[in-house]
């Protein structure tokens, strides 16, 4: 913890990459573990990749958006002590951009401004048809099948199984990776691709690598810390 520290304290621009682990120690489950998958099949019959899959979306949208509401929305949580030293990080100067798989805000709800969402977020909502805005709040007030005035469905500014990521956002996110000279990767298993693949645009001097289990990139990181993210980036608080 002391050399993680002192990494920081060297470091004159950081740019994090974070994934679900910052999400489940604010409460919010990861879909994608033993249990997110057990729950899916056991309620639909199917696991989350095709419940979250833009086929299955455009074919039976009130399956949908019954697991999207049930499994997805946690409105009540609240940034955690890795949300809340990030975005401390970023008011000193040293922090340039974080980059997140996670669709549920807490980043900025904890302060941070620059903050490229890979996987897009829960709080916007387009008609699919008038391209019309709809806030969080709006859809969840909804019964069944969120629909437009215009009559059109409905979508979750999210990336589903099947679609692209929004281009402009990984060019930030590259961007803003090959500028810093530390990298942070937290609370990802790095299992989940293309936003794994980013750490190939890295070409600074110190990787570290912040997660409860070993991933990929342990071997090729400056330091490994084998801690909830959380905890690792508290002292940042003190």
């Amino acid at each position: 913890m002391k050399t993680l520290q002192t990494y920081i304290e060297q470091a004159k621009t950081i740019v994090f990459l974070g994934g679900a682990g910052l999400s489940t120690e604010s409460g919010i489950p990861d879909f994608r573990s033993s249990d997110g998958v057990f729950k899916a099949v056991r309620a639909y019959g199917v696991p989350p990749e095709t419940l979250l899959s833009i086929d299955f979306f455009e074919d039976y949208p009130e399956i949908f958006f019954d697991y999207y509401k049930k499994f997805l929305i946690y409105p009540g949580a609240k940034p955690n002590k890795a949300h809340l030293a990030l975005a401390e990080l970023e008011r000193a100067g040293k922090l340039n951009a974080v980059v997140t798989q996670n669709i549920d805000g807490l980043h900025q709800a904890a302060g941070s401004r620059h903050v490229c969402e890979l996987h897009g977020s829960v709080y916007r909502n387009h008609c699919t048809k008038c391209r019309r805005f709809y806030s969080l709040d709006q859809i969840m007030a909804m019964q069944g099948v969120p629909t437009c005035e215009c009559g059109g469905i409905i979508k979750p500014d999210v990336v589903l199984y099947g679609e692209g990521l929004d281009n402009s956002v990984v060019t930030d996110a590259i961007r803003s990776i090959r500028e810093a000279d530390t990298m942070i990767v937290g609370g990802t298993s790095l299992a989940v691709y293309p936003a794994a693949g980013l750490i190939d645009y890295f070409r600074g001097k110190t990787l570290i690598v912040i997660n409860l289990s070993p991933t990929p990139r342990d071997r090729e990181a400056t330091l490994c810390v084998h801690e909830k993210i959380g905890e690792a980036l508290s002292f940042l608080l003190d």
